[in-house]
C-alpha cells in the first residue's frame, strides 16, 4: 500500500510541474535501506538537453568525459565536465550506408518521430578502446587509437546480426552483447532479417558463440564478482530482469528471474541497467530508475521529467549516474560508487 501511495504521489506530481512548464525530480523511497545510497537532498541536474534519442552512456576515465549516443542522429557525443559542453566525438556511428530509408525502428521521443539508425550501447575495453553496437550496420565495432574502425562482429554462421544493443567486457576480456532487432525498420517482421533468433552473444578468442535465444534480450550487466549477469527481457511484452550464473567457460546458465515490472502500469519500462559496489541493482523501468537490492527487493525508483533509457556510473569517484532520457542528458549524486568497465577503473 506504501508503495502504491509513493508513485501515485509522483505521479501526480509529474502531471502538476509539467502542466507549469517545469522540469521535476522526485526520489520514491520505498524502503529504509534507500537512504544508504541515494542522500536526503539528491537532486536530479540536467546537462543538456534537445537530442533525438539518448543511449549508452560510458565515462571514460582516461580523459574525464562522458561519452553516449544519440540514436537518430549517428552521432557519439562527448561531455566534459569542465566546461559542460557537448562535442561531436564520432559521427556516423551506427550507420555508415549512403541508403536509410529503411534502417531503423522509428518512434515517438516525446516531441517528434525518430529513426532508430546509429549506435547506442558504448564502453570501454580493457585496453582502454572505445568499442560500441552499430545499429544500422548490424556490427559491434572498435574504435583504434588512430581512429580506424574495427568491425568485431557482424555475423553469426554466415547470417547478419540483427543490431547489436548493449555490450559488457568481463575482467577477462570476454565481450557480451545483446542482439535484437531494433536496427530494421519492420523488427522481426523485416524481410531484411537474416537470423531467426535474437540472442546473447559471447566474442571469446575471436569465436563468435550464441549462448542465449529466444529472449527479448536488451541491457546487460554484471554482479561486483561476476559470478552472474543480469539481463534486460522483454519477452511476451513483459517487464523483467533476469539473472544468469556465469560458468567457468564463461557461457551462462540458470537463468532466473530476478525481478518483473510488468504489473507497475506507470510510464516506462527496463532498457539500461547497471550494478554498483555493494552488488544493488540500478534499471531504467515504470516511472524512472528502479534501484533493487542484491535480492530483488524494490528499494525506491529515481523519477525524472523524461524517461530515461539508460545510464551509466561515472566522475572521479565513480558516484555519478548519468542518465541519457529521450532528448536529455542528465545526473544524480549517489553516495556508493558504481561498478566501471573493466580497464576503465
Amino acid at each position: 500500500m506504501a508503495r502504491r501511495l509513493l508513485i501515485a504521489l509522483s505521479i501526480l506530481t509529474f502531471f502538476l510541474t509539467v502542466a507549469h512548464g517545469q522540469d521535476w525530480n522526485f526520489i520514491a523511497r520505498l524502503n529504509p535501506a534507500l537512504d544508504e545510497i541515494v542522500p536526503a537532498d539528491a537532486k536530479v541536474e540536467k546537462l543538456a538537453d534537445s537530442f533525438g534519442f539518448l543511449e549508452g552512456p560510458v565515462w571514460v576515465r582516461k580523459g574525464g568525459y562522458l561519452l553516449f549516443s544519440d540514436i537518430p542522429a549517428n552521432v557519439i557525443y562527448k561531455w566534459s565536465p569542465n566546461d559542460g559542453k557537448v562535442s561531436i566525438f564520432l559521427p556516423y556511428s551506427g550507420f555508415t550506408g549512403t541508403d536509410d530509408t529503411n534502417v531503423g525502428m522509428q518512434l515517438n521521443n516525446g516531441r517528434a518521430m525518430v529513426t532508430l539508425l546509429g549506435s547506442n550501447a558504448v564502453t570501454v575495453d580493457p585496453q582502454g578502446r572505445i568499442v560500441y553496437c552499430a545499429h544500422g550496420d548490424h556490427q559491434v565495432v572498435r574504435l583504434e587509437a588512430d581512429g580506424r574502425r574495427t568491425v568485431l562482429a557482424s555475423e553469426f554462421e554466415g547470417k547478419r546480426l540483427n543490431s547489436p544493443n548493449d555490450l559488457i567486457y568481463k575482467s577477462d576480456g570476454t565481450l557480451y552483447f545483446t542482439d535484437p532487432p531494433a536496427g530494421f525498420r519492420d523488427g522481426d517482421k523485416d524481410s531484411k532479417k537474416e537470423l531467426p533468433f535474437t540472442g546473447i552473444f559471447m566474442l571469446k578468442g575471436g569465436k563468435l558463440q550464441l549462448i542465449s535465444k529466444d529472449l527479448r534480450p536488451n541491457g546487460l550487466a554484471f554482479s561486483p564478482d561476476e559470478k552472474y549477469i543480469y539481463l534486460v527481457d522483454g519477452t511476451d511484452g513483459k517487464k523483467a530482469l533476469r539473472r544468469f550464473e556465469m560458468q567457468p567457460d564463461d557461457t551462462l546458465t540458470n537463468g532466473q528471474l530476478f525481478v518483473d515490472m510488468t504489473s507497475d502500469k506507470s510510464p516506462g519500462g527496463p532498457d539500461g541497467i547497471k550494478v554498483d559496489q555493494r552488488g544493488n541493482v540500478y534499471s531504467t523501468g515504470p516511472g524512472g530508475v528502479w534501484i533493487m537490492a542484491p535480492d530483488g527487493k524494490h528499494l525506491g525508483t529515481i523519477m525524472t521529467t523524461e524517461l530515461p533509457a539508460n545510464l551509466a556510473f561515472g566522475e572521479t569517484d565513480n558516484k555519478t549516474l548519468f542518465l541519457t532520457a529521450r532528448t536529455g542528458l542528465y545526473r544524480i549524486r549517489l553516495k556508493i560508487p558504481g561498478i566501471p568497465p573493466p580497464g576503465n577503473s
